[in-house]
């Protein structure tokens, strides 16, 4: 049993290591796609942050329904910080947000919290 673990997991990881670095970008993106992030996403107006959303599974950028190209937004699902303190305060609530690519300024990034 433990020889068929270790088997398995040697060729896991050889199988792995023979993909190209992108395949490997892609295999990541994959399991976050399964397990979620704990994003934060904080919108910017020049240099003044003006909305934080926490606790973001992931961004995603939409598709055309008939041309199927990607479209010039993002959408995703987070707890919008109100008053942007980084923290679920009582009244905070999980909301449906979408942002421009072109000209909206944002950061994407795991909460290291």
């Amino acid at each position: 049993m433990k020889l068929t673990h270790t088997l398995l997991a040697a060729s896991l990881l050889f199988g792995l290591g023979a993909c190209t670095q992108e395949t490997q970008n892609k295999i990541g993106r994959e399991i976050n796609n399964w397990t979620g992030v704990n994003g934060v996403l904080e919108i910017y107006s020049g240099d003044k942050l003006v909305r934080r959303f926490i606790k973001v599974d992931k961004l995603t950028t939409a598709l055309g329904t008939d041309a199927s190209k990607d479209r010039p937004y993002r959408f995703g699902y987070g707890i919008m910080d109100a008053n942007l303190n980084g923290v679920v305060d009582s009244g905070e609530k999980k909301v449906y947000f979408e942002f421009s690519d072109y000209s909206t300024s944002y950061v994407f990034f795991e909460n290291p919290a």
